[in-house]
């Protein structure tokens, strides 16, 4: 077996829960302590979880804990990934990987600097359903990937979060929000995007909410709620994108990829699983058999667990900083695109992850 590797998270949010339940699955995790500003929240995950609940501080100088999972909004997500590099510990952090790429540009520099890994989700891409996706796109399933479509649509995240305000103040809205999970599988599948024309618009300044508890309270908005454009890939694909907050009802997919030789439906990037469907030029939908592991269940531990054992064998993580810095940059030339009127060109430009092993790590 292989030697396990400590995890501390950092962020004991909504999201954890996923986290911690999909850990188990993955054997070289070993969850050594949970911390969150609130210690209340951190205690209450501890307690779900059977886990050991500490401050932030006691966290990170820990010598048990090698890697920090950081769950923490996004708008510190780069404070507190360059305060667990400082500690020695190498850095998972939620998506995005900061809320510019300046800011997350000085979170790899630390990470490089230290000899530190930086990974970041989404870890999606890497389920069993986009892995054969790009398995059949990389034989040629539909030929030469000419174009597709994008799109997460809906009315917005107050009908249903407990304290949706961070949706729509700096650092979230629904590109930086969702836009992670499409336009890394994207690239997944498709490699580096080379250019971007966005327009991006707010077309409401408050927002009311609708669930518990805050049922009845209205919060601002500060960022676009509805962003829309175009990916140019190097590859040469054309990928019309929307992302909204601002959509009652549609029937668009998630995803659809469109080649010489036929055309893809690919699931949900939010999940692991998921049907796809294939058709050749003039013939119908076929659904097609996922063929590779971690698509049957939420695995929301996977980039982590990728990492740990990347790190054991001395090869490059799939979840990486640099994608994850890419995705940001595509996403914030969208209101850089919509500001100026013009294409954006994409600078950087990651390694395409390496495919997952067909039977899992």
């Amino acid at each position: 077996m292989t030697e396990q590797l400590g995890i501390g998270i950092i962020g004991c949010g909504t999201i954890s829960a996923a986290y911690l339940k999909a850990a188990p699955s993955f054997p070289i995790l070993d969850i050594r302590g949970l911390a969150d500003l609130r210690m209340e929240a951190a205690e209450a995950r501890a307690t779900e979880f059977g886990l050991r609940a500490m401050t932030v501080d006691q966290l990170l100088a820990d010598p048990a804990v090698d890697i920090v999972v950081n769950l923490t909004i996004p708008k510190v997500h780069v404070e507190v990934g360059l305060r667990a590099l400082a500690a020695g510990k190498h850095v998972h952090s939620e998506k995005p990987l900061g809320i510019t790429t300046k800011e997350a540009g000085r979170l790899l520099a630390a990470g490089e600097a230290a000899g530190l890994r930086v990974g970041c989700a989404p870890d999606t891409f890497l389920g069993g359903a986009h892995q054969t996706c790009r398995a059949l796109l990389d034989a040629g399933a539909i030929g030469t990937a000419v174009a597709g479509t994008a799109f997460f649509m809906c009315p917005g995240h107050e009908r249903w979060h407990p304290a949706p305000a961070f949706y729509y103040a700096e650092g979230g809205g629904p590109m930086l929000d969702m836009g992670p999970y499409y336009i890394t599988d994207l690239v997944n599948l498709l490699g580096p995007v080379a250019r971007v024309a966005g327009i991006a618009t707010m077309p409401r300044a408050t927002r009311t909410i609708t669930s518990a508890p805050l049922a009845g309270t209205a919060i601002p908005v500060d960022v676009p709620t509805h962003v829309a454009g175009t990916l140019h890939f190097l590859s040469g694909a054309v990928i019309s994108i929307a992302m909204s907050f601002d959509v009652p009802k549609h029937r668009h997919e998630p995803l659809e990829l469109y080649g010489t030789e036929g055309a893809m439906i690919v699931p949900d990037p939010n999940f692991f699983g998921g049907e796809i469907a294939l058709a050749k030029t003039g013939g119908d939908w076929t659904t097609v058999e996922t063929g590779h592991a971690y698509a049957d269940a939420n695995y929301r531990s996977l980039g982590v667990a990728d990492m740990a054992h990347a790190i054991r064998e001395s090869r490059p993580h799939r979840a990486s900083g640099a994608l994850a810095y890419h995705v940001l940059e595509v996403m914030e030339a969208f209101e850089r695109s919509s500001a100026s009127g013009s294409f954006v060109t994409i600078a950087s430009r990651p390694e395409r992850p390496a495919p997952m092993p067909r039977h899992g790590l």
